[in-house]
Order: C-alpha cells, then sequence, then structure tokens
C-alpha cells in the first residue's frame, strides 16, 4: 500500500515537474530575450531609433532655446536697446563726487574671457579623466561619451551665467542707481548747478555735459556685474573641484585651490570699488547674487553632485558591448 501511495505521488508530479519545468524555461527564454535582444530589437526598428534619435533633438534645442531667452534681458543692456532708470540725486551727497578714471583693473573682456576660460577648461579636463579613467559613461543619444558629459557640464554653467548675468542688468536697468563718479561723468559739480544742500535734484532737471550713452553707463551702479560674474564663475568651479577631485593624496589641495579662486572673485569686486565704479553696497549684492546662483545651478541644475548608478548594480544600465563592465552611468 506505501509502495501504491509512493508511485501514485510520483506519477503525479511528473506532469507538475515537467509543466514547472517548461514555465522556468519559457521565462528565462522571455527574459533572455529581453536582455539580450532588446538592443538587437530596438537597432532592428530604424523607426524607433530615428524617434528616439529625433525626440533628443528636440531635447537639445530646447535647451539652447532656454538659453537664449534666459540671455535675452543681459542682450537687452549690453546692445543698449533699453535705457536704464533716470533717478536723481541729493545736492550735496558725497557718494557720487569721485573722480572718474577710465582704466580698469579687470576690463569686461579680461573678465568674462578669463572666467568662462578658466572654468571651462577645469571642466573640460574633469570630464575628460573621468571618462577616460573612471569609465564613466552617459545614457545620451550622443555616441561619444565625453562629449555627452561635456555638454550636460558646460551647457548647465552657461545657463548659470546668463541667468546671474540677466538679473544683474535687469537690477541696473530697473534701479538706475548713480555710480560713484557720475557728477565727473556729468562734468558738473554742485556749484555749478546752483542747488541747495539737502535738496533734490530730478532727473530732468540736470543737464550733462557728456555724451547720453556713457552717461547712461553711469546710472548702471547697483548691482555689479563684475562681482556677481566673478563669484559665480569662481565658485562654480569651486564647487566641481568639490565633486570632481577626489584624489586623497594631500588633503589640503583642493580646500587651498577652492580658497585662491574665491579670493580672485573677491578682489574682482573689491577692485570695482577702488576704480569708483561701484558703492560697497553694489559688490557686496553682486557677491550674493553670484553665490546663491552658482548654488542653485550646481546643486539643483549640474549632474555634479547628483548619485551615479553603477552598471553592475542595475541590469538596465548594463551596457550591449560589455554586460559585465562596472562603469558609471550619469
Amino acid at each position: 500500500m506505501q509502495k501504491l501511495n509512493s508511485a501514485g505521488t510520483h506519477d503525479s508530479m511528473l506532469p507538475r515537474d515537467e509543466e514547472l519545468q517548461r514555465r522556468l524555461a519559457d521565462s528565462a527564454g522571455s527574459g533572455e530575450g529581453k536582455e539580450n535582444g532588446a538592443g538587437k530589437q530596438f537597432l532592428s526598428k530604424p523607426e524607433e531609433t530615428s524617434s528616439f534619435c529625433t525626440k533628443r533633438k528636440m531635447l537639445v534645442c530646447l535647451d539652447v532655446l532656454c538659453l537664449c531667452v534666459a540671455s535675452i534681458p543681459f542682450l537687452a543692456c549690453e546692445l543698449k536697446a533699453v535705457t536704464p532708470y533716470k533717478r536723481g540725486f541729493f545736492c550735496g551727497d558725497p557718494s557720487i563726487t569721485y573722480p572718474y578714471v577710465e582704466s580698469e583693473a579687470i576690463p569686461d573682456s579680461l573678465l568674462i574671457a578669463g572666467g568662462i576660460a578658466i572654468t571651462g577648461v577645469a571642466i573640460a579636463l574633469g570630464e575628460c579623466y573621468r571618462v577616460r579613467f573612471r569609465g564613466v559613461h552617459s545614457r545620451a543619444f550622443v555616441r561619444n561619451h565625453y562629449v555627452s558629459c561635456l555638454y550636460k557640464e558646460l551647457g548647465s554653467f552657461l545657463f548659470g551665467c546668463c541667468v546671474g548675468q540677466s538679473l544683474t542688468n535687469m537690477a541696473k536697468l530697473s534701479v538706475g542707481r548713480l555710480r560713484p563718479s557720475f557728477l565727473s561723468v556729468c562734468n558738473i559739480t554742485y556749484a555749478s548747478i546752483s542747488c541747495k544742500e539737502g535738496s533734490y535734484v530730478s532727473a530732468d532737471d540736470l543737464v550733462c555735459n557728456q555724451e547720453k550713452k556713457i552717461v547712461d553707463e553711469a546710472r548702471k551702479s547697483f548691482f555689479s556685474g563684475h562681482a556677481s560674474f566673478a563669484m559665480y564663475t569662481m565658485l562654480y568651479l569651486a564647487f566641481y573641484l568639490q565633486a570632481r577631485l577626489s584624489w586623497r593624496g594631500a588633503r589640503l589641495l583642493r580646500p587651498l585651490i577652492q580658497f585662491l579662486l574665491v579670493m580672485i572673485a573677491i578682489y574682482t569686486g573689491l577692485s570695482r570699488i577702488s576704480d569708483y565704479f561701484h558703492h560697497p553696497t553694489d559688490v557686496l549684492t553682486g557677491f550674493i547674487q553670484g553665490g546663491l546662483t552658482a548654488y542653485w545651478v550646481a546643486f539643483y541644475i549640474s549632474p555634479m553632485f547628483k548619485p551615479c548608478a553603477r552598471s553592475d548594480q542595475s541590469p538596465t544600465s548594463v551596457s550591449l558591448e560589455s554586460p559585465l563592465s562596472s562603469q558609471t552611468v550619469c
């Protein structure tokens, strides 16, 4: 009786085992098709590939459009398309009686070229090192991983430049604060306009003996574009080094470089005070605005502080060329 039961049980288990093995084989085949055949299936359909690339290209065009829109206030100010607000002054105000200095310690060309070149070259070298030696690659449709990573980092950096300078120029045009050398630029004195001390002189009653574009430039004191741009570029680079410079051989090397970068930015802003182009509060506001913009772009827009997945931990991130690689996907 026991043999009969065991034989019956054995016979009844055989179909179940066969069915279970058949299901496992089917699931394994379907899984293999998904894992190893997904790329082939995707590549075998040119319409899906073309649609994917088209969507990605449209997103790139959208990024370029956003960059252009963010730079509109900056270009409007630089091209003199909008005149600044004409603000008057109180007679006897000593803050606008400083001499006019034509030469600048740090001119606009040096500021823009230096800020973009230093940060851009550092980012280019950093991303080259990550792609070449750290095995970092991107999911973007661009096959060159270096170009893809560089596009993300430099795109975020340039977007922050446009946003920061647009905010600066918008404030310049809206506030119209007079520079410390305003009276010298207008070629007038308090005695020449016969005003009583403490009385308000409106912009309509003021006649400057100087060209209009020079006078309009003297109405753009608040806030300092040099201070905001220098602080943004140098602090953004300091954030980038914090995220990318992971060498632990010298513990004080990275803080030293970051300190030098911030010191360059501070010197740039202070030179605007000594050149009588800005008031101290203009420079201070520029530092704050540039620092906040750098923090916002570095932590919320740029991928530098966002965690990257390891391809050996996520099956979906495993590349088709090397399924067992341990590259970092960003």
